[in-house]
Parts: structure tokens; C-alpha cells; sequence
């Protein structure tokens, strides 16, 4: 076998066993560390390494060659970035049923298939209701009435028969009978055979309910309208990444259709509930959607830059180590000198972690020894309780 690699597998092992002897001693107070310890620096004396009080001592040309190297902690805003999938789906508050406020016959579609465009104001269908031709003749003959007291009445009845011109116009207007109908009605003075009902907003047939010559009735759905210009992407989160959204966040949408192509969005709701089977909730995300290029039931790929806090005392992930409910951390004191130290840590992201306690922006920390890392579970369980830690 190779020999520099058994070296280095001997003063790993020989690191632990320093680290262990030296926090067992210091916790217990037992009257045999002194004995213990001067046999240990014995031992590793020709190796460049000793312990004492905790704090582990290696000539720094063997902390090159075991790779170690330090960092500074660092105080700085912390961001956790959250990556998921997610379908795109009607903008709910853009849908809207077409539906008759009168019974009658259906005489001509205007727009007579699912999936087809239409703008704002466009005919949809022409229907034929004895009681809107009830209703014109009661405007015309308002308007005949008043035109007749205008030269003779007082300007009382004048007054009344205005009114009930209002009362007949406001009745057809109520029934959704377009401002243009009505006044082409009072123009020509003629009752229209045919009302036509008009598209609201522009958008597309999601959904077709009537044919040419069919009965319908009060209230019944005839259309449903989706306006696309904008769409919602609900994103599936996972229950321990919520705290880091929040309401009118700032999101990246990719579509597979246009994989180099991000969308820019914000987070308007999330969902009350978590998913039993998959510990994931609904996030809505509303994306603009000039053109329509983006349709409902597209796959999306969503990421979320959450911050988590402004300013935070944070190191690299790879430097906190953990046992059980502890984390820990070597401190270096001086060149070639490092102390373990028990830290709180906080949040986890973008490869960093917040330290919450225990250390201070501007120390520096063993962030990388393959040795020490390799071997963090055999030293925790030869450390015992350390001071602080007991329960």
C-alpha cells in the first residue's frame, strides 16, 4: 500500500485521538489526564502535533499537507435559494361565463368553436327573446309618449315621461344589451328581431355550450371565456422552505418551450394546506403573458432567491461540524492552532451557514481537512459531554 497514504490515515487517527484525550480530560477532571496526556504528546511529538487544553497544536507545514485550510467568518446577507417545478393554469380572475339574462333561441353564432380567439366587444351569438322584443316596443313607444308632451304637457309630465324612457333603456342595458344596440334602436326606431351578446374582455373559448337554433334558457352557460394575457404557475414547495417566501416576492419562471427565455414573476398567495403524500404546498406565482405564448398545462421550472436575513454571521457549510443536537466549529487562534468550539447555527443556504451564537464576524475557521472531516464521527464519540453540553 501506498505509504504517504498510511501516514496520513496515522496522524488523521492520531488527530482524534489528541482532540478526544484532551476534551474527555477537560470535562471530567480525571487525575489521570496529565499521565494520559503526556503520553499522547510523546506520541506525537515526531509527528508535529500536540494537545492541550482543548486546543490542538500541528506544525503548519503538516496542516498544509493535511489540507487544511481556514476561511474568516463573514457578516453578510443571507439568501436561500429554492429551485422546484410547477404547472402553468388559468389566471382564475381572468375567467368569466357568458350566460343570458332572458330565455329565447339561439338564431346565429358569431363564434361557434372551443379554442377560438376573440376580442374585447366581438359578437358572440344573436338571440331571438319574445321579452326583449317586449322590451323594445316599450322603449319606443317611452320615447313616442314623450315627444308628444314635450309641445303641450307641463314640465312636470314632461319630467315623468323622461323617466319612463330611462326606466325601458336601463331595462334593456340591464338585460346586457350593448349601449350601441340601444341606441341604434332609438335611432331607427325600430324593434331588432335579434339581440346580440358580446365578449367582455378578449381572450379564448375554453369551453362551448350551445349550438345555432337551441333553446336557452335564464342564466344558462352558453361560453367560457380565459383572458391569457396573463397566467398563474402553482409551484409545489416543500413545508420547510416556506418561512422563505413571502407575498410579492420576486420569482424566475423557465418554460420548457423556451428554455433560454426566463419569465419574471410574483408570488401572490400561498396555499393554506400541505399535501399529506408529497409534504408540499401550492404557491401561486402570476406571470405575465404578453401574446399568449404561454399556455395553460405547461410544465415550469421555478426559482426562488428567499432572502433570509440581512446581515448574518456566516461561514462555509463544509466548516460547521454536527453531532446530535451540537454543532461545532475549530476556531483557529493562531497559526497552526486551532480550538474546537461548540457554535449555534441557524439557517442553511446557498452552501453557507448562520452562526447564531458562539462566533463572531471576522474569526477564522478550519473550512477544509479531509482528515478531521473524515473522521468528525469518531471524534464526537470520543469526545463524552463537553463543557456547556451537558443536559
Amino acid at each position: 500500500m501506498n505509504t504517504p497514504i498510511l501516514r496520513r490515515a496515522a496522524i488523521g487517527a492520531i488527530i482524534v485521538a489528541i482532540a478526544g484525550a484532551g476534551v474527555w480530560a477537560a470535562t471530567r477532571g480525571d487525575t489521570s489526564a496529565p499521565a494520559a496526556a503526556a503520553q499522547t504528546q510523546a506520541a506525537t511529538d515526531m509527528s508535529g502535533m500536540t494537545m492541550s487544553d482543548g486546543t490542538v497544536h500541528i506544525d503548519p507545514d503538516m496542516a498544509r499537507s493535511l489540507g487544511v485550510t481556514v476561511v474568516a467568518a463573514e457578516l453578510a446577507p443571507l439568501e436561500r435559494s429554492i429551485r422546484t417545478t410547477g404547472v402553468v393554469v388559468y389566471d382564475e380572475t381572468r375567467l368569466t361565463t357568458i350566460a343570458p339574462k332572458f330565455s329565447g333561441f339561439v338564431e346565429k353564432l358569431h363564434v361557434n368553436f372551443t379554442g377560438q380567439a376573440v376580442r374585447r366587444g366581438q359578437p358572440l351569438l344573436e338571440i331571438y327573446a319574445p321579452e326583449m322584443v317586449a322590451a323594445q316596443e316599450e322603449l319606443l313607444g317611452a320615447l313616442r309618449m314623450r315627444e308628444q308632451l314635450r309641445e303641450s304637457a307641463s314640465a312636470a309630465v314632461v319630467d315623468r315621461a323622461e323617466n319612463l324612457v330611462d326606466a325601458a333603456r336601463r331595462r334593456l342595458l340591464l338585460q346586457d344589451i350593448s349601449p350601441a344596440q340601444v341606441q341604434e334602436i332609438e335611432r331607427t326606431r325600430t324593434v331588432r328581431r335579434t339581440l346580440t351578446l358580446h365578449a367582455p374582455f378578449g381572450g379564448f373559448v375554453t369551453e362551448m355550450m350551445v349550438q345555432a337554433g337551441q333553446a336557452v334558457d335564464m342564466g344558462m352557460p352558453l361560453y367560457r371565456l380565459a383572458d391569457l394575457s396573463a397566467v398563474w404557475v402553482e409551484a409545489d414547495v416543500y413545508e420547510q422552505d416556506l418561512r422563505f417566501i413571502a407575498l410579492g416576492e420576486t420569482v424566475q419562471v423557465e418554460i420548457s418551450a423556451w428554455p433560454r427565455e426566463p419569465f419574471r414573476g410574483r408570488v401572490s398567495y400561498i396555499y393554506p394546506e400541505v399535501q399529506a403524500d408529497t409534504r408540499t404546498t401550492k404557491v401561486r406565482i402570476e406571470l405575465a403573458n404578453p401574446g399568449g405564448r404561454i399556455k395553460p398545462g405547461m410544465y415550469a421550472t421555478v426559482s426562488i432567491d428567499a432572502p433570509v436575513t440581512e446581515r448574518a454571521v456566516v461561514v462555509p457549510r463544509d466548516a460547521v461540524m454536527h453531532s446530535g443536537t451540537h454543532s461545532m466549529v475549530f476556531v483557529e487562534e493562531a497559526p497552526g492552532i486551532y480550538r474546537v468550539r461548540e457554535v449555534t447555527v441557524g439557517a442553511d443556504a446557498g452552501g453557507r451557514t448562520q452562526i447564531l451564537a458562539g462566533l463572531i464576524a471576522g474569526e477564522r475557521v478550519v473550512n477544509r481537512a479531509n482528515f478531521l472531516l473524515d473522521s468528525e464521527s469518531r471524534l464526537m464519540e470520543s469526545m463524552g459531554p463537553m463543557p456547556g453540553m451537558e443536559h
